[in-house]
Parts: C-alpha cells; sequence; structure tokens
C-alpha cells in the first residue's frame, strides 16, 4: 500500500487594494492601485480528514488581515510592501510555502504594471 503525502495549493488572485507606495512627494500624499496575487502550499491531511472550515487554511481571514495591514501601512518601494505582505502570510503556521507577487499599475509609462515577486518556506 502506497501512502501519500498531499501537498494543497490556495491561491489569491488579483486582490486590487489602495496604498500609500511610492519615493515621489505625489505618491506620498495619496494612495495608488495595487494588485497583489499569492499562492501558500499547506498540509490539508487534516482538511482532507475532518471536511471542515477549522482544519484548513483560512484564505478569507489571510486576506483580511492583509486588507487592514496594506491600508494602514506606506511604503517607499514596492520590495518593501511585497516582503511585508508575505510575511503577514507566513504568520499562518499551517502554510509551508508562500509566494506574493504586488503589481503597482501605470508606474511605467507603455507598461501595464511593474511588479515584484518574493517567495519564503520554512524549514523541515
Amino acid at each position: 500500500m502506497h501512502v501519500h503525502h498531499f501537498l494543497a495549493t490556495a491561491r489569491i488572485t488579483n486582490l486590487r487594494l489602495d496604498a500609500v507606495i511610492g519615493c515621489n512627494d505625489w505618491e506620498r500624499n495619496r494612495t495608488q492601485e495595487i494588485v497583489i496575487n499569492l499562492t501558500m502550499e499547506f498540509d490539508p491531511a487534516e482538511a482532507l480528514a475532518a471536511d471542515r472550515l477549522g482544519a484548513t487554511l483560512d484564505y478569507r481571514a489571510i486576506k483580511k488581515k492583509i486588507i487592514a495591514s496594506v491600508a494602514a501601512s506606506s511604503f517607499n518601494l514596492l520590495e518593501s510592501l511585497t516582503s511585508h505582505i508575505l510575511n503577514l502570510v507566513m504568520e499562518e503556521p499551517r502554510v509551508v510555502r508562500a509566494t506574493v507577487t504586488v503589481d503597482k499599475p501605470k508606474a511605467l509609462r507603455f507598461a501595464d504594471s511593474v511588479s515584484i515577486t518574493l517567495s519564503a518556506h520554512r524549514e523541515p
């Protein structure tokens, strides 16, 4: 008999928020739209056995934490904001690996957006 170890991936796609982001004076006085995409890998064994919300990753709670934190934050660099969000995600003990991409639409002329992607994982 083979024993399988499952790894689940939860994604939050195109979470659009307003943030104070940028180094220019005009950027410090108003919010700009950012778009967040994240993947969170976790062990689903408990969820598969129990089929109840308390046994799995609460991605709604993670989303709410990100929304509240971004609304209260102010960063000069997209890298700093992305790292901040990734750290929030990794606070969830069920998450074993996460990747966060933050896009800043209209940041560059002639381009749809500029983005930063950061990843983190727990040591086994």
